[in-house]
């Protein structure tokens, strides 16, 4: 369970004395990974744009993919159970890993939100205890966040950039402009991105999880075979739409049915390929509308995260926009494109040194959101995190 990724060079690394570092530790539990790390940090000396000098002491994640495989996907009653199990022992060993008791840290994050609201419960209660019994500051952190700060975790990355969110329950475009201020641009009006995934993996009887498995089966088809659409394409907004995308997969596939192994790898691959090119079309619009409205802040680069950011073809499409567009591209490590709980203890951290850091009292009244946008200030579309619309 142990992995330490570190963001510094030797010569960078962290006198604690001498800089003020923070050690933060993060816990996530949103979905299906329990997860704990501990981050050390220190402000940059450099503009408020840039991103603190950090390193991953330790990131301990407990998958439950086994626990959901039977079902084809992740059941939240189970979610829960497994996280009551499992999350003690996770952050001791984050802790351990990290070398690094309760009374070290300088703060808790933990995930608060969006998410299933078992899982969330689970995770905020134990921070909750934690901080309590240690006295450290609680800092509640929007698991969407803990995405878009990622990159300057990794790549020290300044404000402002623009983010492509691509995961199992969210799919948005968001200019991330400082820690805690937030844009979207576009959002999903139907299905998230790793949902179409898993649904064309699931109709194609491919098994669980399904986004890999597609990727799998792509890289033996011909993505020029079915010709597939590409919604909402050259729309002035930039939002998305997966559901016609996915019926047309599906009517294919009864089309050719009974499908042969070549048949599913090139449904897969021409899935890929309309993927990759309305997410070319979605964010070029995007660009546009950043360049349009403000002309003055455009983005220092493209930043895609999430779990679908581990798909080696998109990531290799958005290269090329970005190529072209003589933009910079970053995607954070494959294990840190998933949940994980550095991404927590990261956004703690920015938070920590902002002095974004919410009084005792108000933070032990929260209760965790099951929705939550980054920018509440959105139209509540399908996507976008609010109440009544799908997270």
């Amino acid at each position: 369970m142990r992995d330490n990724p570190t963001v510094l060079e030797e010569r960078d690394v962290i006198d604690r004395q001498a800089t003020a570092s923070r050690l933060v530790l993060g816990i996530e539990t949103s979905c299906d990974e329990t997860a704990a790390s501990v981050i050390e940090g220190a402000s940059s000396a450099e503009s408020g744009a840039s991103a603190p000098y950090s390193r991953i002491l330790s990131n301990v994640v407990f998958s439950q993919i086994e626990e959901h495989a039977a079902f084809g996907g992740v059941v939240p009653e189970i979610a829960a159970r497994a996280h009551v199990s499992a999350l003690d022992r996770i952050v001791a060993a984050a802790l351990d890993d990290a070398q690094v008791g309760l009374a070290d840290l300088d703060a808790i994050a933990v995930t608060a939100g969006p998410g299933l609201i078992g899982g969330l419960m689970v995770g905020f209660m134990t921070a909750k205890a934690l901080a309590f019994g240690a006295e450290k500051p609680l800092i509640p952190v929007n698991h969407l966040e803990g995405h878009a700060l990622t990159a300057r975790l990794t790549d020290r990355l300044p404000f402002p950039y623009l983010l492509l969110l691509v995961s199992g329950g969210h799919t948005q475009i968001v200019l991330v402009k400082a820690v805690g201020e937030y844009e979207r641009l576009g959002t999903t009006i139907d299905d998230a991105l790793g949902e179409a995934f898993d649904k064309t993996a699931k109709l194609l009887d491919l098994p669980y999880p399904g986004g890999p498995n597609v990727e799998k089966a792509a890289l033996a088809g011909d993505g020029t075979r079915f010709l597939l659409p590409r919604p909402l394409k050259s729309k002035p907004r930039p939002d998305f739409s997966f559901s016609g995308l996915k019926t047309a997969v599906r009517q294919a596939a009864e089309n050719l049915a009974p499908l042969s192994d070549q048949d599913v790898a090139d449904l897969c691959a021409s899935f890929q390929v309309a993927v990759g090119d309305t997410l070319q079309d979605r964010l070029r619009r995007a660009l546009e509308s950043v360049a349009d409205q403000h002309p003055s802040g455009m983005p220092s680069a493209l930043v895609v995260a999430g779990g679908v950011a581990a798909n080696a073809y998109l990531r290799t499409s958005l290269e090329a926009l970005c190529e072209d567009r003589r933009l910079r591209f970053v995607a954070p490590p494959l294990a840190l494109c998933t949940d994980n709980g550095a991404m927590i203890a990261h956004a703690g951290l920015e938070r920590l040194l902002a002095g974004l850091v919410p009084l005792p009292d108000e933070v032990f009244a929260l209760p965790p959101r099951s929705r939550w946008p980054l920018d509440e200030g959105a139209a509540p579309l399908v996507g976008a995190g609010k109440r009544g619309a799908k997270a």
